[in-house]
This record gives C-alpha cells, structure tokens and sequence, in this order.
C-alpha cells in the first residue's frame, strides 16, 4: 500500500467527514485462531460430506464464466480443466476472456474503486471474516472435493490447502491489515495532530494465481481488496473450478460486484 501522512490542519473537516463516514465506535476485530483440521475418519460426518461431494463433482461438468461487474459472460470460446489422474474426464468447461472483456473488467475495477476504498475498513474485512466462516463449514466438503479431482491432491493435502489455508489467510489478513492501520506517527509538535494513511494503489490490482494451491488463489486477489483495492482476477487454467468455488464463497459473503 501507498503511505500518507498529513496533519489535521491540512485536511478540511467536511472533506474528512465525507471521506471516513461517521466513527460511533472504535472497533477491534475479534481474536484469531488457526482453523481445525478434521481429519475424515471412517464413520465420520466430514467423511461422509466430502463422499457426497466427491460423488456429485465427478458426476457433473461445471460451466465457468466470465464475470465482469456481476455479469456472468459465456463467450464461447471454451478451454477444459481435466483430473490429472484421468485426462478423459472433465471436471468444468470455462469461459475464456477476449480483450473486449478485459477491458470491461478494468472499466469495472475504476467505477467500483472510490466506493470501495472509502468503506470503513471493518466492513471490508468482515466480508473476507465471514468468507472463511462459510468454507468451514458450508462449503469445505465441495471445495475439498473440487481440489481433490481437480488438482489431484489426497483427502488431507485436500483438508490442508483448499480448507485450513484459506480460512487462516481469510481470518488473519483482515488482523495483520488492522495492525499495519494501527502504526502511527509517536510524535507531534505543539498543536499538530500527525496522522497516517495507508492508501490504496492508484488504478487496479490484477492477480494472476497458480494451479498447485487454491488458498493462494483465494489470498492474491483478497489482500489487496482488504486494503481498499480493486482487483482483476485471472486463476490457473488447471486449478479452475476449485477457485469458482472460492468466487462464489466471497459472492456470498458480500463482496460486491466491480
């Protein structure tokens, strides 16, 4: 992020008001702890979810589109992601982008931003704090699932990567982001009220994330938005369907469309 400081006598109280809403309350996230590991015990309920899944994942080929400010696009022109293990089958079809999409998502990235980096930054990281929420639970057998044929990890390599990381980078980036708000200027001269800011990058963030991990593809794209950017994201070709479950994840946590 970009560093600001300036005084209060710099800055014009209305402009302040405007820009940082009414303060009731000075907030303080809740404390953070590493996310359980389960460990999918014969006769176990996660065993039997992630059975579930794994059985519904396999018997079905997922459409993935684009998406640019909301707008789901299929343009048509189609790439497959297959299971390492059996090339023969295909786990999702997805929607590649042009360039006209393209830059459509960025347009999108600049009408979104000034919204989205003036909101409070506890609203912001209450999104990604209720994300992690819904993949423990909600969604952690059908991510799971997605990983295990889709990036050829095991049940545990499975539990580590698309469940356990991706909560731990959902709850204690929202935390670190708070304690890099929370360094500020020790000293002041008479009269003077030294503040920092740590602003967002100008223009858009884009996030290019790998195959081989589908917490790094939650996490690229998410620390900069936690901060106030606007991102465009583009995830592996091969490790697609598990990183639409992770869109749809923060879908539903509220992040907003652009």
């Amino acid at each position: 992020t970009m560093l600001r400081t300036r005084s209060t006598a710099q800055r014009p109280l209305l402009w302040t008001a405007k820009r940082c809403l009414a303060t009731l309350g000075r907030f303080k996230l809740p404390e953070v702890k590493n996310e359980p590991f389960l460990h999918y015990a014969p006769g176990s309920a996660e065993r039997k979810a992630l059975r579930t899944a794994l059985d519904k994942a396999k018997a079905e080929v997922v459409e993935v589109p684009c998406v640019v400010d909301g707008e789901e696009i299929f343009t048509g022109d189609v790439g497959q992601q297959v299971m390492p293990t059996d090339h023969s089958h295909v786990v999702c079809n997805y929607h590649q982008p042009n360039e006209e999409i393209v830059r459509k998502a960025i347009q999108a990235t600049q009408r979104a931003k000034a919204e989205w980096e003036e909101l409070p930054f506890h609203h912001r990281a209450s999104i990604f704090r209720k994300a992690a929420d819904l993949l423990a639970t909600k969604y952690r057998a059908e991510l799971c699932a997605t990983v295990m044929l889709g990036t050829g990890k095991n049940v545990w390599q499975a539990e580590i990567d698309a469940s356990v990381e991706t909560c731990d980078f959902w709850r204690f980036g929202p935390t670190y982001v708070e304690q890099i708000y929370e360094m500020q200027p020790p000293e002041n001269d008479a009269y003077m009220w030294n503040r920092q800011e740590y602003r967002p990058l100008e223009g858009f963030v884009t996030a290019i994330s790998p195959f081989n991990f589908v917490a790094i593809g939650a996490n690229l794209p998410s620390s900069p938005a936690l901060c106030g950017n606007t991102v465009v994201w583009k995830p592996s070709a091969t490790a697609t369907l598990g990183n639409w479950v992770i869109f749809k994840i923060l879908r539903e946590a509220g992040l907003p469309d652009g």
